[in-house]
C-alpha cells in the first residue's frame, strides 16, 4: 500500500478529449471563434483500504460525487463508503480527506465492516468523545479521549461510523447534531451506541487505532489541491499558506473545545470567511451569511475571531 510504488503522479494534462477518442463539440471546432485553453483532467488513483486493484476516477466536484465515483470503479454501493484516507490504507485520522485533495494523492476508500452495538452509561458529563463526518451522511469517531467514559469501553474504536443512538437512526445528520444528541444523554441512565467499523485488512485485525495528541497535519502533498465544494465546482488552488494553515488549525481547536466536533473543511471555511474582515461585527456577518444554519453560539465567534486575530499578528 506504499502510494511511493502505486504510480502516484495524477495531474494528467495529456488526457484531453481527443486523445479519448471523443468528439470535440461543434462549438470547440469553429476556428473562427478563439477559445480557451481546455482545463487538464485531473485523475486520481484509488483503492479500497481493505485491499483491492487499483482504480482511476475523475470529474468529481464533491465529497458525494466522489464516493460515486470510486463505487463505480469498484462495483459497490456509495452507501457501503464510511470515509477516505489519503495516501494511507490505515484507520489515520491525520490522513483523513477532507474538503481538499491534493494533485499527486492517492485515495484510499474504507467500506462498511463489522456491525456492533455498545451500551454506554456516562459517569461524567462528557464521553470523551471527538465526533466528524463524512460529508455524505455518515458521523463517526475521530479522536478518543484517553481515561475517558468510551475509552473504558474497549470495543469502540476510531474510525466507527454512528449509525444508531437507542435504536434511533443518525444517518444523514451532521457531525454537530450527533455530538449535542450524545451530550444531551442523562448521567447515570444506560443508552446503546450501533457502530460500524471500517472493514479491515489482515494487518489491521485487532488493531485499535487512537488518534495521536500531535497536530492534525497537513492534508495535501504536491503544490496544489482540488478544493471540494458542497455547492459550486471544484476548484484548483495553491496550498495554504502559513497564516491560512496556523488559523485552520486553530479553529479546528475551538470547534473541537465548543461543539465536540473535529472539521478541517468547515475551519478552512471558517478562516476564509474572517481573513479579510476588520472587525468582529463584519465576521459574524460573514458567518451567518455563508453559516448560518450551523447558529455558532456568540462566544465561539469571538474567540474564533481572536485567534484568527492572534495569527495575523503572530502572537500564536
Amino acid at each position: 500500500y506504499d502510494a511511493q510504488h502505486l504510480g502516484v503522479g495524477t495531474t494528467n494534462p495529456e488526457l484531453g478529449p481527443m486523445q479519448n477518442g471523443e468528439e470535440m463539440s461543434p462549438l470547440a471546432q469553429d476556428s473562427n471563434k478563439p477559445s480557451a485553453p481546455p482545463l487538464p483532467r485531473l485523475v486520481f488513483h484509488t483503492q479500497l483500504a481493505h485491499g483491492s486493484p487499483t482504480g482511476r476516477i475523475h470529474g468529481f466536484t464533491n465529497v458525494k460525487e466522489l464516493y460515486a465515483k470510486i463505487a463505480e470503479v469498484f462495483h459497490i454501493s456509495p452507501s457501503e463508503i464510511l470515509f477516505c484516507t489519503l495516501n494511507s490504507h490505515k484507520v489515520d485520522m491525520q490522513k483523513l480527506l477532507g474538503g481538499q485533495i491534493g494533485l499527486e494523492d492517492f485515495i484510499f476508500a474504507h467500506v462498511r465492516g463489522e456491525t456492533k452495538e455498545v451500551e454506554v452509561t456516562k459517569t461524567e458529563d462528557a464521553l470523551g468523545l471527538t465526533i466528524t463526518d463524512n460529508g455524505a451522511g455518515y458521523a463517526f469517531i475521530k479522536r478518543i479521549k484517553e481515561e475517558s467514559t468510551i475509552d473504558q469501553l474497549k470495543t469502540v474504536c476510531v474510525g466507527d461510523h454512528i449509525e444508531a443512538i437507542n435504536d434511533q437512526s443518525i444517518v444523514g445528520c451532521r457531525h454537530y447534531e450527533v455530538a449535542k444528541m450524545l451530550k444531551e444523554q442523562p448521567r447515570g441512565t444506560p443508552f446503546t451506541l450501533r457502530l460500524v467499523g471500517p472493514k479491515k485488512a489482515f494487518d489491521m485485525i485487532g488493531m485499535r487505532t487512537r488518534a495521536p495528541k500531535s497536530s492534525e497535519g497537513k492534508m495535501v502533498n504536491g503544490k496544489e489541491t482540488l478544493r471540494l465544494r458542497s455547492k459550486g465546482s471544484a476548484t484548483v488552488q495553491e496550498v495554504p499558506n502559513e497564516f491560512e494553515e496556523r488559523a485552520t488549525k486553530k479553529v479546528d481547536d475551538l470547534l473541537e473545545s465548543y461543539m465536540g466536533i473535529r472539521d478541517l473543511d468547515l475551519a478552512t471555511t471558517i478562516v476564509e470567511a474572517g481573513k479579510d474582515k476588520m472587525n468582529p461585527d463584519d465576521f459574524a456577518e460573514a458567518m451567518d451569511s455563508v453559516l448560518g444554519d450551523f447558529a455558532f453560539p456568540d462566544v465561539f465567534l469571538f474567540d474564533v475571531w481572536g485567534a484568527i486575530g492572534d495569527v495575523k499578528d503572530d502572537r500564536m
